[in-house]
């Protein structure tokens, strides 16, 4: 009922939208559609509805994917969609997130329990992981195995000459 109320609003804004553009009249009245104008019901923000950031409109279609992408991280997700949902949700924020090296974490989800393993450089990152996973919406617990081993440092280069060994 609310997918349908949703779509009457979009496309009566949509229409709206067209007619203003097309409407090359001008009116010397600028209170003349005042009336109209504060009359006419506006719809509430909505986020935009896509697999991503829509448990609703997640397919097992798209969460067999995903499976394929974590195996291939070596990464597990349980059979239920609400697990490739949370591992879809938590993965992209963790690419989104600038504290959170992604790339490193490694997301396991099974049976809505998230467990993140791999290496981070920071215990920043670690910490900002977690609350990343624990911050996700289905998640009932966070096992954090992250490790903390900072990057090493760049040795730096000796010249091209050796000494000789006698």
């Amino acid at each position: 009922m609310k997918v349908k109320g949703l779509a009457i609003c979009v496309a009566l804004f949509m229409a709206l939208v067209f007619s203003a553009c097309e409407n090359t009249n001008s009116n010397s009245n600028p209170n003349a559609n005042a009336n109209i104008n504060a009359n006419m019901a506006t719809p509430a923000a909505t986020p935009t509805a896509t697999p991503a950031n829509d448990r609703a409109t997640y397919s097992e279609r798209q969460a067999q994917e995903e499976r394929e992408k974590a195996k291939s991280n070596q990464e597990t997700i349980g059979d239920t969609l609400d697990d490739a949902w949370i591992h879809t949700k938590i993965v992209a924020k963790l690419i989104a997130n600038s504290t959170t090296p992604e790339r490193k974490i490694n997301v396991d989800v099974v049976k809505n329990v998230v467990t993140l393993r791999g290496t981070v450089d920071t215990a920043e990152e670690k910490a900002a992981a977690e609350k990343t996973a624990k911050d996700t919406d289905g998640v009932t617990k966070v096992v954090n195995q992250l490790k903390v081993a900072p990057a090493a440092k760049a040795t730096p280069k000796q010249s091209g000459k050796t000494k000789p060994k006698y």
